[in-house]
Order: structure tokens, then C-alpha cells, then sequence
């Protein structure tokens, strides 16, 4: 399944290392680049040691790093300011690098931290964006009108309530909208009803403290705008990165932290868009497989193979917690456990899944 998260901000936010600590791809942030992300999932590494597979295979996100650039700066060339909206419309989800720490080596576009108004300033421009998008669809539906095509109301109608959020600033990620409201919707590429996650990146005073410039502010933005945070120490995830396997594990050990920040945003863009994953598990192969919440039984066997789905019997389902409590699928099996679903059952996130199917 292709879904892919566009990395946005000013310059010299930290943009582009948080790219490649989450893919693991180097660039110099220059141009618009592309990359995989693994989604860490513990459960998977619980299964590896249960089955000790041949591979394990993680569920992945496409991310693009999209140049630090303002979307209505007059010093771009009209063809990368097209290739920059370009990049933006076509990703499903956004992260949005803020920066909160003074660096004289490393300069801000503005001069000065304020996490709020750098907010503010590319939001401006994605809120502008669309309501041109919306006036424009607009301009059509009422041209089309006075030749005698009324057959598009319900676009008509959404159109104008799109234009009217807008209009106050807001993004449309903020409006509340029916299920036929948002059929409509569906293929307009609308940069404000994209998943949004800010990342405020922070120096390492400001991660022990958790102490920043318009904090407060900062959090008070994000609630108002229906998004989340996450503070992230790019500079020392990528010294972290650099360490040894055993002495990665030394470190974060001594500075007390469970998880890695980019593991844990990596699984918050996972699930602002949606996603969850159902597993399968196997002496070949343990996998975590990408599907939409709601995905019922039948269409998550086609994501393995499209012979699966045609020839769908039963879904031999177990939890993966229910399972771990086991320790074993002989056990599991032996207690129980395992229940058979039909074709419409809507599969849940973490569901160990044994298709049966016949072709």
C-alpha cells in the first residue's frame, strides 16, 4: 500500500536531517527528495522470537523531503514553486519542522525563534493555496451552471462552506463535514485536510528541561488547529545514529529514554494517516501488512495476494496480545483462542491473520 508523508518548513529548521534519520537516506535539501521509512513495531520483534523467522518485514511510509521554502516567496522561480505544490498536493500526510533553539553558526530565515510564527507563516500559505483552489472550483461549477449543468449541488454546496473556513484563517482539517460532504471531497487534493504533525526540534538544554521559546503558545496553536506535537532532539538523534548497535543501546539506557523520538513520530505518521497493520507470522516470514482502519477481512487478504481474495474462505484470527500471553501458537491454538471470521469482518490493528482461501 503507497502512502507517503511530505516533510515541510523554512530553511535551516532541520528539515532535512529529520528526512534522513527517518529514512535513512542522505540529500543535500536542495530538491525535492524521496525515501522509505520503517514503521518500529515491538510487536514484530516479539514474533521474531517466538518463530525466528528467515525475514521480518516492517510496515513502510514514503517520505519526501520538500525544500525549505515558502509556498508565496517572490524570489522563486515559478517552475520550483510548481514542483514545490506539485510534492505537497501528492503526499497523503505532512510533518512540520519548527525549530526552537538559537544557533549563531546556523542561521533562521527570520532572525529570530518563534516556533508560533514560523507556524503561521507556512500555514498562511497552505490556507491560501487552498481557498484559490476552492474559488477557482467554484468559478467552474458557476460557469458550468449557466450553461444548464446543475448535476454538481452537493460539490457546489461544499465548495462554498470550504471557502467560508478559509476565509477565517482556519484550516479545513478543523471543519466539520458529512460523510457525502467528504465523498465529494475526496479527490481534491486540498493541502489543509492533510494529516498535519508539528515537530518542534529542540536543542539539548531544551529536551531536559522540555523548556523552549512560546512553548505554551506553541501547544495552544496546535490544540486550536487539531494537530499534535512532538519535541524531537534532531541533533542528538543523529549522534545517536552514529553509535555502535550495542552502544546505542548504552546510551539511551544512561539517559534513561525508552524510545527514540524519530521511532515514536515515525509511528505517529503512520497513524495520522489511518493505518494499521495486521500480522502474519511464520517460520518463512514474520510481516506486518498496511491497510486502513475499517478494512474488513476479504480486502486485507487481497494486500497479501489478489488469489487470496478471490478464493477467500475464513480469516483464522487471534489478538497479538492474547497470543503473547501464550507464548506460543501451539498453545494459543490448544486454549482456543483463534476464532474463524467471514469475509466481512473489519480486521483490528495488531489481528494475527491465517487466510484461508481456495483457488
Amino acid at each position: 500500500m503507497a502512502v507517503s508523508c511530505g516533510i515541510i518548513g523554512l530553511p535551516a529548521v532541520g528539515k532535512t536531517e529529520l528526512f534522513s534519520l527517518l529514512t535513512g537516506k542522505t540529500t543535500s535539501g536542495t530538491e525535492i527528495e524521496t525515501g522509505s521509512a520503517r514503521i518500529p513495531d515491538q510487536r514484530l520483534d516479539s514474533l521474531e522470537e517466538i518463530y525466528q523467522p528467515k525475514k521480518t518485514t516492517y510496515a513502510l511510509v514514503d517520505i519526501v523531503d520538500i525544500p525549505g521554502q515558502r509556498l508565496t516567496t517572490g524570489s522563486e522561480a515559478a517552475k520550483n514553486e510548481r514542483e514545490f505544490l506539485d510534492a505537497v498536493q501528492r503526499v497523503d500526510a505532512l510533518v512540520h519542522v519548527v525549530r526552537s533553539f538559537a544557533n549563531e553558526a546556523v542561521w533562521h530565515v527570520d532572525g529570530s525563534i518563534d516556533p508560533v510564527r514560523d507556524l503561521d507563516a507556512i500555514n498562511t500559505d497552505l490556507i491560501l493555496f487552498d481557498l484559490q483552489l476552492s474559488e477557482t472550483r467554484l468559478e467552474r461549477i458557476e460557469a458550468a451552471r449557466k450553461k444548464g449543468v446543475k448535476d454538481n449541488d452537493v460539490e457546489y454546496e461544499v465548495m462554498k462552506k470550504c471557502r467560508g473556513i478559509l476565509e477565517e484563517e482556519k484550516p479545513l482539517s478543523t471543519g466539520e463535514f458529512s460523510e457525502q460532504e467528504l465523498k465529494s471531497l475526496q479527490n481534491i487534493q486540498f493541502l489543509t485536510f492533510k494529516p498535519l504533525i508539528i515537530a518542534v526540534n529542540l536543542d539539548d538544554e531544551q529536551m531536559t528541561s522540555g523548556k523552549y521559546p512560546k512553548r505554551e503558545e506553541t501547544y495552544k496553536w496546535a490544540q486550536e488547529h487539531g494537530t499534535q506535537i512532538f519535541e524531537i532532539n534532531v541533533k542528538m538523534e543523529k549522534e545517536i545514529n552514529e553509535l555502535d548497535p550495542s552502544e546505542q543501546e548504552l546510551f539511551l539506557e544512561e539517559m534513561g529514554i525508552k524510545e527514540r523520538g524519530v521511532a515514536k513520530l515515525a509511528r505517529a505518521v503512520y497513524a495520522s494517516m489511518g493505518l494499521i497493520s495486521f500480522l502474519t507470522a511464520g517460520k518463512d516470514e514474520v510481516r506486518a501488512w498496511t491497510i486502513k482502519q475499517g478494512t474488513c477481512a476479504k480486502e486485507a487478504a487481497g494486500k497479501i495476494h489478489s488469489d487470496i481474495e478471490r478464493g477467500f474462505i475464513r480469516a483464522e484470527v487471534i489478538a497479538y496480545d492474547k497470543f503473547i500471553e501464550c507464548g506460543s501458537e501451539k498453545i494459543a491454538k490448544e486454549k482456543g483462542l483463534y476464532r474463524l471470521e467471514g469475509k466481512d469482518y473489519i480486521v483490528k490493528d495488531g489481528d494475527i491473520i491465517n487466510f484461508r482461501f481456495n483457488v
